[in-house]
């Protein structure tokens, strides 16, 4: 409370612009809605090919998939869990359908069975710290070399082609000129958003993340609620593999590798705690917004692919020290 005194009393004194920009700074989405401009700002002055729409729509298609995920991972992360099984299971989904449609499944049929796949290790993973009480991070640490060793075994490490245009067109098909894959993004994002601001369901995740004990007390099923967490990661993450082994009409193991690392950051960039009880969608899709503008503007810039890596590693490490920072700040 006095915190939030002198806060108002720094915001009384000075011009008025700086009041309305510490105001707007401390909304996270608007704050990273500013930080987008600016960098986008810089990259239309670096290179001519930026702010083109065929950029823009590269970039969008480019992430779209990563957007289905990142949705996941904030629930998870609002819960006060973590995921590093999605790339993982993001794989094996897409492997699946492949190889069903390959030994002659019906398309549909194929899908069907995949995205139950990719929610079967949800509820493997739920099941594993719910039930038998393992930490969220080794738990799904297991799950990702498990899902990881399926790929390998179904594929031998061959790629799978040969699908059929009717599956394609899920992946490469447009509506209205604009991919199908940014379709389904947005539809995602924009129902995941509002179901975890207005669901009564999914708010109950910012109880148990904000304060687990507190929540139990309060009559909420901690664990139904984290096992429908991990299975609704897991499922987003499957549909999302299935839809990149149509875009790509072939599935091959290395596929996902790394997604988890591009979720979470997004995630945290976005506003999520590592803690707990702190996120949300929109955020998030920010988040993987400015590492793909920053990514594309690498490419365009003709930075070299190998520093990619290491720049959204460290923007991670930035967001979760700024994260740290924020929170401490706010406890004083």
């Amino acid at each position: 409370m006095a915190t939030e005194e002198m806060d108002r009393a720094e915001e009384g004194k000075g011009p008025v612009w700086r009041t309305v920009l510490t105001r707007v700074m401390r909304v996270r989405e608007a704050a990273l809605m500013l930080f987008l401009l600016l960098v986008s700002f810089v990259l239309t002055l670096s290179t001519p090919y930026f702010l083109t729409l065929q950029n823009m729509r590269v970039i969008l298609t480019g992430l779209a998939l990563d957007a289905v995920i990142a949705v996941g991972m904030t629930i998870t992360l609002v819960s006060g869990g973590i995921d590093l099984s999605v790339g993982s299971v993001f794989a094996c989904s897409g492997i699946v359908v492949a190889k069903l449609i390959n030994v002659g499944f019906p398309v549909w049929s194929a899908v069907l069975v995949a995205v139950l796949v990719g929610l079967g290790w949800g509820l493997l993973t739920g099941l594993l710290i719910t039930k038998v009480g393992i930490n969220p991070l080794i738990s799904t640490l297991g799950t990702m070399g498990m899902a990881r060793g399926v790929v390998y075994v179904i594929t031998s490490g061959r790629v799978l082609a040969g699908l059929p245009d009717s599956f394609q067109r899920v992946g490469q098909g447009r509506i209205l000129g604009v991919p199908n894959v940014i379709w389904m993004a947005a539809v995602v994002v924009l129902t995941g958003d509002f179901l975890l601001r207005r669901s009564r369901m999914l708010r109950q995740v910012f109880y148990v993340g904000g304060n687990e004990r507190a929540a139990r007390l309060s009559g909420i099923n901690i664990n139904r609620v984290k096992l429908g967490v991990y299975a609704i990661t897991a499922l987003l993450s499957g549909a999302a593999g299935v839809v990149e082994t149509s875009r790509f009409a072939s599935a091959i193991s290395p596929m996902g590798t790394g997604k988890e690392l591009t979720a979470i950051s997004a995630c945290v960039i976005g506003g999520a705690s590592l803690s707990g009880g702190e996120g949300t969608v929109l955020g998030a899709f920010f988040g993987l917004l400015l590492l793909g503008l920053i990514r594309d503007g690498l490419i365009l810039n003709d930075v070299s692919v190998y520093w990619q890596q290491l720049i959204q590693a460290a923007i991670l490490v930035l967001a979760v020290a700024f994260d740290v920072l924020t929170r401490r700040r706010r406890n004083v």
